[in-house]
């Protein structure tokens, strides 16, 4: 029942997301659903067993030796299914398999019978004085070196006796300490399981709560429709609203031009107008002047005639050059650009603008009911949520869940003092048998210490001393234990050998490389009738594909438990993520919306009209050419001062007289006329700025006259080329776009479906607990704590145990080189000269 209570909590974590939809993924804005509540775990499931790991690499390495076969999976599967032994090659197998344990054993048996066997019949021939019981020793000349070599053996099998021993000792108290030190790692394991169930529903409400960004997030740009899907729409009008309009506007801008030079041109043209004619009359006084002055009668002289008629035949040359009085005037072009400009075409783009530039909030006020519909929609979608989780009884499974786990740690707590005590036992246990390797040590060590220090070679075999003789019998006490207590020993030995090392080879070996998971998973062997044992269990389903190995790989990754044990298959609550139902209400809203942008009108006909006013304004009728021929020429016909000057050098050609004092007189009047008229015309800021802005202004009008037609006609085509677009597209835009919106708002709840569902892949009630309870129950506890140190105790102690038997040996043989002698061979001199 609690196993079915777990299962339907962690359940709760996700839903049936295979059965949402894939849809196609706009490109909206990513959301920050934030990081899924999640607390860190106290349980390391990793031991390092520090140096004594040493040893117990040691120990694997000789269960290799002894035990190198595969893990036997079908004698396994065999045996669980119980088919085993119904072929007669099981048998076979088995004991192929187990051959290294069986020969191990068999040798420890046959030491466990054969050496207090031995003991006894020694014991008994020594009481005969055989077998070395004899106190007689026979002088050999080698018995110095045999003496030696004997208490080398003895000491070289004694060290290695006491490595074994210390081996086996330490084996004993790393398993003490590491059972009491369980009790820290179970309490951490429960923790965590504690943990794992109180967060698992703060996760959930997690992720429902997130929908509230989602709904905001849509709410947001629903709010702003009128930027978000006006200015959409407005874009796309843009790329032909926009450059008509400006168009018109800077051919609005090229009007005002227009009349300024227009206006430029009539007022340069009256400045020099009024300077030329005042030149003009001026040199024409002069001229009259001076044409009355040579026809005076001394020109008629022969002297003065020649002279005369030069100077007569010049004064067609005094007159003014360019002639700005002849020009055609520009006041009637004038009239009409200022007709023209009584209509201001900029305000009228301007109002185009504005009407364009109004379409977000257009789109804004069109939309008001509709998206009212669609924030209720809203709504209700995040509270059928919220109610259906509040349906889901997840505080009871909770409850419950928590009840029984409280339930086992009690138990656990209740009990481990038993199991401590019962350590301790086992400890106590142990630690006798290594008391009694180690009493055994003491003999030898003080046979060898009382021996070596005692003995005197000068003695004979019957006058030894008693520390010598001391040391003998200790060596003779130790051989006397070693019979006593060795089988003791090896029946220890033989017992946690063939169990703690099948254990590590059937149990955690195949554990560590999950041969074991794979064992299980197969078809059909814990449960006849189920394919898949745990489907069964969890699932209530043989048939789906639910593995050990996968389950405990998940685990170890921290996946969540929602897709570790499929439970999709279990509990279908699709209402939680399933919202493809309300996404297409949304869709259905946003598709009515319509919005009308008829009223939108980009330029008037008045505008228009004002448009071709302009272009048909006689601009391009100005004579340019003439304008441009008379800037272009100078002031006058001939320099005057050179005139000047001429005219006095043929006066001084005549004789003195009136007529040389006349025409010097009219030279003079010349030369003022230059220096007071032609020189500003030439060169005062006034007249030189009037030329100047009278070329600028003509040349600008030429440039642009001839241009004014076709941009007009242009700008008048591309204007009504958008109103069109606007007129009779504006439908099938406003879909698009909107369509675009529509995806953009359902995309943020895709983007809160596929994040629910990584989150409750990987991050919603993560069951890496349930990973450690494994691991610490089966790698640590039982492999690392109890195996290895069992193994290892009994590594230790077998080896003490084999080398008992050489140093009973020696012990013995050692032995009447220490004891004192009772009787010693006696040799006659007499014979001996003989």
């Amino acid at each position: 029942m609690a196993v079915e209570l777990c299962l339907l909590l962690l359940s709760l974590c996700g839903s049936t997301i295979s059965e949402v939809q894939p849809l196609h993924k706009p490109p909206p804005g990513t959301l920050d659903f934030g990081f899924v509540p999640a607390k860190t775990y106290d349980t390391n499931a990793y031991h390092e067993p520090g140096p004594i790991g040493i040893l117990f690499r040691l120990v694997h390495s000789f269960l290799y030796l002894v035990q190198p076969n595969s893990f036997p999976q079908d004698l396994i599967k065999k045996l669980t299914q119980q088919k085993f032994g119904n072929v007669q090659s099981d048998y076979q197998k088995a004991i192929y398999y187990e051959i290294g344990f069986i020969v191990s054993a068999a040798l420890g048996l046959l030491f466990v019978l054969l050496l207090p066997l031995v003991g006894l019949c020694f014991c008994m021939c020594r009481c005969c004085d055989n077998c070395g019981g004899e106190m007689h020793q026979r002088q050999k000349k080698n018995a110095d070196c045999r003496r030696g070599c004997f208490a080398m053996f003895l000491f070289v099998a004694s060290l290695i006796i006491s490595i074994g021993v210390l081996c086996a000792y330490a084996a004993n108290q790393h398993l003490t300490s590491q059972v009491r030190g369980a009790k820290n790692l179970v309490h951490s394991n429960f923790k965590d399981l504690r943990i794992f169930l109180n967060d698992t529903p703060g996760q959930i409400d997690y992720l429902v709560s997130q929908y509230n960004t989602t709904k905001n997030k849509a709410l947001s740009d629903l709010n702003n429709v009128g930027s978000l899907l006006g200015s959409r729409v407005q874009e796309r009008f843009a790329k032909e609203v926009r450059p008509a309009l400006d168009a018109a506007l800077t051919m609005a801008g090229a009007i005002r031009e227009t009349k300024e030079a227009l206006e430029n041109v009539s007022v340069s043209v009256e400045v020099l107008q009024e300077g030329t004619e005042r030149l003009h009359s001026n040199l024409t006084d002069v001229k009259i002047h001076l044409s009355n002055t040579l026809s005076d009668s001394a020109c008629s002289a022969a002297q003065a005639a020649s002279t005369c008629n030069v100077i007569r035949n010049s004064l067609n040359q005094l007159n003014i050059n360019a002639n700005f009085s002849g020009l055609p005037g520009v006041s009637a072009q004038l009239a009409k650009v200022n007709d023209v400009l009584k209509i201001d075409l900029s305000s009228l783009v301007q109002k185009g603008y504005a009407a364009f530039n109004d379409t977000p909030d257009l789109v804004l006020n069109q939309t008001r009911n509709i998206l009212s519909d669609i924030k209720n929609l809203l709504d209700l979608i995040g509270t059928n949520i919220t109610s259906f989780t509040q349906m889901l009884p997840v505080q009871k499974v909770l409850a419950d869940l928590t009840i029984y786990l409280t339930q086992s740690e009690a138990y656990v707590q209740d009990y481990f003092p038993l199991v401590e005590q019962y350590d301790f036992y086992r400890w106590l246990g142990c630690l006798i048998l290594c008391c009694m390797v180690i009493l055994i040590l003491v003999f030898y060590y003080l046979g060898l210490l009382c021996g070596t220090c005692g003995y005197d070679k000068h003695a004979s075999p019957t006058t030894r001393g008693c520390i010598s003789n001391t040391g003998g019998n200790f060596l003779m006490a130790g051989v006397g234990f070693s019979f006593l207590f060795s089988w003791v020993l090896m029946i220890t030995v033989v017992i946690t050998f063939v169990t703690g090392g099948n254990v590590e080879k059937l149990v955690c070996e195949p554990f560590e490389d999950r041969t074991l998971f794979k064992v299980l998973d197969t078809p059909y062997l814990l449960n006849r009738h189920w394919r898949n044992y745990l489907s069964a269990i969890v699932l209530k389903n043989p048939d789906i594909n639910l593995t050990f190995e996968k389950v405990y790989s998940d685990c170890k990754e921290n996946k969540g438990i929602y897709t570790t044990l499929h439970l999709e298959n279990l509990f279908n609550i699709n209402e939680f993520l399933n919202i493809s139902m309300y996404t297409e209400d949304v869709s259905l809203k946003i598709e009515h919306i319509n919005v009308n942008l008829s009223n939108i009108v980009l330029l008037d006909e008045i505008g228009k009209r004002n448009l071709l006013d302009f272009s048909s304004s006689g601009i391009d009728g100005i004579n340019f050419a003439a304008y441009l021929t008379e800037i272009n020429k100078s002031v006058t016909k001939v320099d005057l001062l050179s005139f000047a000057n001429d005219l006095e050098a043929r006066a001084d050609q005549l004789p003195k007289g009136a007529l040389e004092n006349a025409l010097k007189g009219h030279a003079n009047s010349i030369r003022m006329i230059h220096n007071q008229q032609v020189v500003p015309l030439e060169q005062a800021m006034k007249y030189v700025k009037a030329r100047s802005t009278l070329n600028q202004s003509i040349r600008l009008l030429q440039r642009t006259s001839s241009e004014f037609m076709v941009k007009v006609r242009n700008v008048i085509s591309a204007v009504d080329a958008a109103q069109f677009l606007i007129s009779n597209d504006a439908s099938l835009v406003i879909i698009q776009e909107t369509k675009k919106y529509m995806d953009m708002i359902i995309g943020y709840f895709k983007q809160y479906v596929e994040w629910v569902k990584e989150s409750i892949t990987t991050e919603v009630a993560a069951c890496k607990p349930i990973a450690n309870v494994i691991d610490t129950a089966v790698d640590i506890f039982l492999c690392s704590y109890v195996i290895d140190s069992v193994n290892s105790f009994w590594f230790g102690l077998g080896g003490c145990s084999i080398f008992l038997i050489p140093a009973i040996i020696c012990a013995v043989k050692l032995s009447k080189y220490y004891r004192r002698m009772d009787t010693e061979d006696v040799y006659d001199d007499s014979v001996e000269q003989w």
